[in-house]
């Protein structure tokens, strides 16, 4: 459980991020719904769904290609392939986030134009369905957004080496962002303005003490990957 704790915590602290990333898409269907209380509710609740489908389907994925890695490098003689490789890009992404924090120019990459006007036409494109059709579309389109705080825990899930325990990832990243991002809805963002500097830096060492831990073979996601391979079931680690 070491790893769904850890992941827990970094999420939460760095939802800030998240608030900054996806506050205009909360902040629009919010706008959008704002005709009535229960339209709002059903927004908000269809937003979030879209993004745990979106979010789950990743860590799916993720863990899929993870278990490759795996097999790939066992058949090398290395032990942890998923988890070796996941560890390193985290403690890159923690060490670069942190760097720039500090003035330091990291390259970052960004999505290509076509795609970031293909996202917009989406969003347009469902200008005159319903406000939780709306928040549900643009939930799924979250994962196309070029987020590297997501990502980061996307390769989380892919070191698991397990489509069940990568899952489970997403799934607890996903609950940690959900608090920040309702706030950001209701309006409460301005409470998190006074720790909007020191919480990113805060989760980014998160994310560098998991991907050390990774490495280091510490980490249990809460399940047991190679038992799920074998069984094709998810069996709780004691």
């Amino acid at each position: 459980m070491t790893l769904l704790l850890g992941v827990l915590a970094a999420s939460l602290v760095g939802s800030v991020h998240c608030a900054a990333m996806c506050g205009g898409f909360v902040c629009l269907y919010a706008r959008i719904g704002a005709g009535g209380s229960h339209a709002g509710a059903r927004a908000h609740v269809a937003y979030n769904a879209g993004r745990l489908v979106s979010y789950a389907t990743l860590g799916l994925v993720a863990g899929a290609l993870g278990a490759r890695v795996d097999h790939v490098a066992q058949l090398a003689s290395i032990e942890r392939g998923a988890a070796i490789v996941a560890g390193t890009l985290m403690i890159a992404w923690a060490v670069g986030f942190i760097a720039t924090t500090l003035g330091a120019r990291v390259p970052r990459w960004s999505a290509p134009e076509w795609a970031k006007l293909k996202l917009g036409e989406a969003v347009l494109a469902m200008r005159d369905q319903p406000p939780a059709v709306q928040a549900g579309a643009m939930g799924l389109l979250t994962t196309l957004l070029p987020c590297g705080w997501l990502y980061t825990f996307v390769v989380t899930a892919g070191g698991t080496g397990s489509p069940v325990s990568g899952a489970a990832v997403m799934l607890i990243f996903w609950i940690g962002t959900v608090p920040m991002l309702l706030g950001v809805g209701l309006g409460a963002q301005r409470l998190s303005r006074p720790f909007a500097r020191r919480l990113p830096v805060a989760s980014a060492v998160v994310v560098l003490v998991l991907g050390a831990l990774s490495i280091a073979g510490k980490l249990q996601p809460g399940f047991s990957s190679h038992a799920a391979h074998a069984t094709g079931t998810a069996h709780v680690v004691p």
